[in-house]
């Protein structure tokens, strides 16, 4: 079926034209691996009736990542949320920690979660990372650590940071979620601080279905975090402390190994189709397409476009629901920040006083759909979609 041209307003399905796609275009649709080797795999597993339990495929899982990362240990987990609860608890983390308020909300609820009380720190207008030279100002007596947050897969200032901390003898913990496969002055993520911790959720380029992985150098560290996510148990039936269960189970170790064959495969695509919307967004009045250092790895995993309504005369939210008339479901990440969600919203009530770049970015973010699901024809029509719309044709 051709695709319906969008040239004036009145062809947007929001003003009564056809919508551009028949079924809805997603941003984080996930990404498969290939059937009959991860088929291979889930049989040999069935076959040895070991499903979960730290198995030979969930070992094998963190060995790979492990020497991709070029780190010592990668403690794999059943999602990224307890992963951060474990490092947090496993680091003494206590008080205070300082985080950005512009991130999923796990970040800071998986702190809360631990008895720790979330600082909300304002980021950089440039890369949308956490604000060192706020991070500095925020600290106090009561401040344990801090967690920077690798956003968009641009890695955070790990050397200002680390500074800061290294002034006042506090914890670096990195939320990497969005960073497998970057590089920071060359090195891999995975490395920094005091610990790194990475989601691999369906909705990530490289994922294990539901999974997620710590990532850290520190021997003593990762004795700790083997021994915490399985219940405490350092043997058939002793428990050496207070423990959960977030192990990863071998069917998410198997989508996990057969997704790695692909990873390179999956950033050229990514990488294409972020130069593919460069040309399409070119020369929109009001519109920033993030860009990435091209000096590094990056998995160019989102397309992040700021909208400034004046310049375009349209609010982002506006320019978001024409999208979703024609079936692109464009997101507001992260809209309207953590510290405007619950229950950061009434413990904190004041904290958007000193997050203007937080409040700024949030009304302006818009990430759009990539990935191999998505083609050449469709990043092309998207633009045509916001061109129009921001050119405002009767």
């Amino acid at each position: 079926m051709r695709r319906p041209v969008k040239r004036k307003r009145a062809d947007l399905a929001a003003f009564g034209g056809t919508p551009a796609f028949p079924e809805p275009l997603h941003v984080g649709r996930p990404n498969l691996p290939d059937r009959e080797r991860l088929m291979e795999r889930l049989a040999d597993a069935l076959e040895r009736r070991r499903l979960t339990n730290d198995g030979p495929l969930t070992r094998e899982l963190e060995d790979a990542l492990a020497q991709r990362l070029g780190i010592r240990h990668c403690v794999s987990t059943c999602n990224a949320t307890l992963a951060l609860q474990l490092t947090a608890r496993a680091l003494g983390l206590r008080g205070e920690v300082i985080v950005p308020s512009f991130t999923f909300i796990a970040t800071a609820q998986a702190l809360a979660w631990e008895g720790i009380e979330p600082v909300f720190c304002d980021i950089r207008p440039d890369t949308h990372g956490i604000d060192p030279a706020h991070v500095a100002r925020l600290v106090t007596p009561r401040t344990s650590a801090i967690v920077g947050v690798h956003l968009w897969g641009i890695p955070c200032d790990v050397e200002a940071l680390a500074a800061i901390a290294g002034r006042r003898t506090l914890r670096v913990l990195y939320d990497a979620a969005h960073a497998f496969g970057c590089t920071h002055r060359g090195r891999p993520v995975g490395g920094f601080g005091d610990a790194e911790v990475f989601s691999f959720h369906a909705t990530k380029y490289f994922h294990t279905l539901e999974g997620g992985a710590i990532a850290t150098n520190d021997d003593a560290l990762a004795i700790r975090l083997r021994r915490m996510r399985n219940h405490g148990f350092t043997g058939l039936d002793d428990v050496a402390e207070l423990g959960t269960n977030a192990k990863m189970n071998e069917f998410s170790a198997a989508v996990g190994l057969t997704m790695l064959a692909d990873v390179d495969a999956i950033v050229a695509v990514n990488r294409a189709h972020h130069e593919r919307y460069r040309a399409a967004l070119s020369g929109i009045p009001g519109l920033r397409l993030l860009d990435y250092d091209r000096g590094e790895r990056a998995n160019y995993q989102f397309v992040v476009a700021e909208i400034d309504a004046p310049a375009m005369g349209l609010q982002r939210d506006e320019l978001v629901d024409i999208l979703r008339f024609e079936n692109v479901l464009a997101r507001r990440y992260f809209h309207p920040g953590c510290h405007r969600l619950a229950p950061f919203r009434t413990l904190q009530p004041d904290a958007r006083r000193s997050l203007p770049e937080t409040e700024r970015i949030a009304q302006r973010v818009l990430c759009l759909p990539t990935g191999p699901a998505v083609s050449d024809d469709d990043i092309d029509t998207i633009g045509e979609i916001i061109r129009v719309a921001a050119r405002g044709d009767c």
